[in-house]
């Protein structure tokens, strides 16, 4: 699996113009499957998640997870993090999971990420969304699970 993890202020997300999840302060994570992800690629993930350090604690140094930080999760399902560009200008996305994997692998992250922390919200998978935000640091972070 493939993750962009970015801690923000605030983030949403809309379909056709309604917002279909936000969070506050916490994490916003693009999620992306590859071909041979399975469950226990997205309990990895949802476990380095709640597990990553990048909140201030007192001293501003980045020691605390979303979980002491009290933070949200928003999480959207983004096939294009797969994107290979070396052959062109024209991105293949052969690198991503064929959209019924897909589907059941960020459904997977999903509902492990809301059975261990709240609030967890989410896009909508193979819908066309507006994703917005305020970066955090800005403190961006790219995760390849495999």
């Amino acid at each position: 699996m493939i993750a962009l993890v970015q801690r923000v202020a605030r983030a949403r997300v809309e379909v056709a113009g309604r917002s279909v999840g936000a969070i506050g302060p916490g994490l916003l994570v693009l999620v992306c499957a590859e071909p041979a992800d399975t469950p226990a690629q997205a309990a990895k993930l949802v476990d380095k998640l709640l597990k990553l350090r990048i909140f201030a604690d007192a001293a501003g140094k980045m020691n605390r997870n979303v979980v002491e930080a009290g933070g949200g999760l928003l999480l959207v399902p983004q096939f294009t993090l797969a994107a290979d560009t070396s052959g062109g200008n024209r991105p293949s996305f052969a690198g991503a999971a064929p959209p019924a994997l897909g589907r059941e692998c960020f459904e997977t992250v999903l509902r492990l990420a809301r059975a261990r922390h709240a609030p967890v919200e989410a896009g909508e998978f193979g819908a066309a969304m507006q994703v917005h935000l305020v970066n955090d640091g800005p403190v961006t972070i790219p995760l390849t699970l495999r």
